[in-house]
């Protein structure tokens, strides 16, 4: 019929479902009491959203415009990061079913629905829907009490309209306490109830349907006759009161679907009445009867003045249409309770008001939602698994819908600290994740402090030995005079002593917070000290060597021995230190910084090198020193000499070049303040080994021996060798 209609561009109403064909949008001959159908699908988005339900299931019917809805939303609801756990058809009524087929059909649907994991489902059907709920949920109950009990959120499209039908009178309505659903706009009407409440089915004269209705809504009957009356059956007097019937059955508000009625009734009222004084005024303008005639006749022209309508209905609101013929209006939330008594209230709790820009878009009243009884008035959560809680990221699991996902812990260092997160995020170079992995703290300042153990022990041993050298160095200045200090070359001793003092305390230069000048003065400092303290070694290996060459017969070099060729061996090995490093403090010098990745929770301040290729080449030069006073002490340890010192200089070389060859290898594999410590360490180890092979021998000789400290002790052991 809609179909002929359209073909001669009658003007048509639709007061019920919205157009979701967009041909028959299109159409001039059609208008819709209903905002358009993409605000419902919006306002379902933004009502799951708002509530966190990501994981619903949905009923719809099978028909074309419930294939429209899986088609149009499932895909929307994707892309909002809502699944579906199922997606199941209501049993098409028609008088070709049988009825137990439907019935196995419906509960086979109902139980998958109940079974299922989903507390929310989104329900779109046509004027049967709530009936077939009715039914299912009444004989569940009746099968399967404790999975009647889990009870779900039902969430109605506007489509879906309450209707009762007589054998459902005492059905459960259970079910459908604490639903929410669309509903297009309405106001109250003022005085429905009143025109209700006046009819009476007695004045009837023949057996319309007010008759027939009130026949089933009181379970009475109207006699025929007095004669044919039945004494089972109650008598209906026509004052039985509307009022006092439950909602189930008869409802006394206006509902949405009535107000719709309402509206299109009084919009082709307003368009006739639009078109006729047109007319009028065509014929008050003198036109011929002709012409009026032919314009009656074109009844297709009443589009227009449909279109154009714009009016305040008597419950005061503005009735007009968009130029797609949509009426302008929105959306109300709606919140189902239900009674004992097979009565229910749908209370307004939100609007879904696209056409009022100065609102908001969607407002919801969460506080007084009343929920399915078994969540105690707590929002029900409808997710298809727990959500990830802040330290924790989502992990999808293969073969199941996008919005389940497994939780997983962050790793170390990284942190999520919101809920559902998708992926862990690095806390910056100066924090760290805490033990929950949901809050990044800042990372403890540090650097080897005199204050710490650590560096108490160090900094003591570097005074301590540095006293006892400064003490030796007394001992060798007291006992200048002795056959045993002159025997080695003095100056050379004290130069070694005071290098050794220098080298202790240059230690203490590694301690403390990390300065530009400190840093500078770290391995310069260090690099040249020790590079005077080895070419003294060496100097006195050297000399030693060259002296008992010079005692052969006719040998030259008794013209270079003396004090300028050892301050010469000296100055110019300390010399090629001091290039290293000038080159390297003018190319790349060390400078203070900060190491964030060495430790979790600690920021250790510390001296960059700043090239660490001039830093190994400053210890590859001393290695290179050490290596050649090794091996000339130990070519010269068997010389004929009361005091030679060659071979605990071997000694020393060795106890020296172990402790810089283990020095890279642990130096390397350390971090932080610890790096710090080896380097300290490996000063002080290196210089007590010098002190201890070199001096301990002689100051033995000096303190406790006194008897071997002579010229004829010299020369006896001098002649023993020879």
């Amino acid at each position: 019929m809609a179909t002929i209609l359209s073909l001669y561009k009658i003007p048509q109403l639709i007061y019920g479902s919205s157009i979701e064909d967009n041909n028959r949008r299109k159409a001039a001959s059609y208008l819709q009491i209903s905002p358009n159908i993409d605000h419902q699908y919006k306002g379902i988005f933004l009502l799951l959203l708002y509530f966190g339900w990501t994981w619903i299931g949905i009923l719809t019917a099978k028909y074309d415009s419930g294939e429209r809805f899986v088609q149009n939303v499932v895909p929307m609801l994707a892309q909002k990061g809502i699944c579906s756990a199922f997606i199941e058809i209501f049993p098409i009524i028609d008088y070709s079913n049988k009825i137990a087929e439907l019935v196995e059909l419906g509960l086979v649907m109902y139980m998958v629905v109940m079974k299922s994991t989903v507390n929310v489902v989104l329900v779109h059907g046509q004027i049967h829907a709530i009936t077939i709920l009715r039914f299912l949920s009444t004989n569940l109950k009746s099968e399967d009490l404790p999975l009647w009990k889990k009870d779900k959120v039902w969430f109605l499209t506007a489509q879906v309209i309450f209707t009762s039908l007589p054998f459902l009178r005492n059905g459960d309505l259970v079910f459908l306490h604490g639903a929410l659903s669309f509903a297009i706009h309405s106001e109250k009407v003022s005085g429905f109830q009143t025109f209700v409440q006046m009819k009476d089915p007695i004045l009837e004269k023949e057996n319309t349907f007010l008759k027939l209705f009130w026949e089933s809504a009181f379970q009475c009957s109207f006699p025929i006759s007095a004669m044919n009356e039945d004494e089972n059956v109650v008598p209906c007097t026509g004052k039985e009161k509307l009022k006092v019937l439950p909602t189930s059955v008869f409802d006394m508000d206006m509902t949405d679907h009535s107000y719709s009625i309402y509206n299109a009734i009084y919009a082709v009222a307003h368009a006739l009445h639009d078109f006729h004084s047109s007319i009028t005024a065509y014929r008050a303008r003198g036109h011929d009867e002709a012409k009026l005639e032919h314009l009656n006749e074109k009844l297709w022209k009443l589009n227009q003045f449909m279109r154009r309508i714009s009016f305040n209905n008597s419950a005061g609101q503005k009735v007009s249409f968009n130029p797609n013929g949509e009426l302008e209006t929105g959306f109300d939330i709606m919140n189902w309770i239900t009674f004992p008594n097979l009565s229910f209230l749908r209370v307004r709790v939100g609007r879904m008001d696209p056409m009022d820009s100065q609102k908001a878009l969607f407002i919801i009243d969460e506080d007084n939602i009343v929920w399915p009884r078994r969540f105690n008035q707590v929002q029900p959560l409808s997710l298809c698994n727990s959500k990830c809680h802040s330290g924790h990221a989502r992990r999808k699991i293969e073969g199941k819908p996008f919005c389940c996902y497994d939780c997983l812990q962050c790793p170390h260092g990284k942190i999520s600290n919101q809920v559902d997160m998708d992926d862990c995020f690095q806390c910056p170079s100066d924090q760290y994740a805490n033990v929950n992995h949901d809050l990044c703290l800042p990372k403890i300042v540090t650097f080897l402090m005199y204050e710490e153990t650590l560096g108490i022990i160090l900094a003591s041993s570097a005074v301590f030995f540095s006293l006892i050298t400064t003490g030796i160095l007394w001992i060798f200045i007291k006992h200048q005079d002795t056959p045993i200090v002159k025997a080695n070359n003095r100056n050379l001793t004290y130069a070694l002593l005071i290098a050794l003092f220098l080298s202790f305390l240059c230690s203490l230069l590694f301690l403390g917070k990390p300065g530009t000048v400190t840093c500078l003065l770290h391995q310069t400092a260090f690099g040249i000290i020790f590079s005077v303290a080895i070419s003294c070694v060496l100097a006195k290996t050297i000399i030693v060597v060259l002296a008992f060459m010079a005692t052969k017969p006719g040998s030259k070099i008794t013209k270079w021995m003396g004090r300028r060729l050892a301050m010469f061996f000296v100055l110019s090995c300390s010399l090629i230190q001091g290039i290293i490093c000038i080159i390297w403090v003018t190319t790349s010098p060390p400078f203070p910084d900060a190491d964030t990745n060495s430790g979790a929770e600690e920021i250790f301040l510390q001296c960059n090198e700043g090239s660490v290729f001039m830093f190994y080449c400053v210890l590859g030069y001393m290695g290179l020193l050490a290596i050649i006073s090794f091996m000339v002490a130990f070519l010269a340890r068997k010389l004929p000499d009361a005091f030679n010192e060659a071979k605990f200089i071997t000694f020393s070389m060795l106890v020296f070049c172990s402790v810089w060859l283990s020095f890279v290898p642990t130096y390397l594999s350390t971090k932080g303040k610890y790096m710090v410590a080896v380097e300290i360490f490996s000063i002080i180890a290196s210089s007590v080994g010098l002190l201890i092979c070199i001096f301990f021998p002689k100051c033995y000789i000096i303190l406790l021996r006194p008897d071997l400290n002579n010229k004829e002790q010299l020369r006896r052991q001098t002649y023993r060798k020879t």
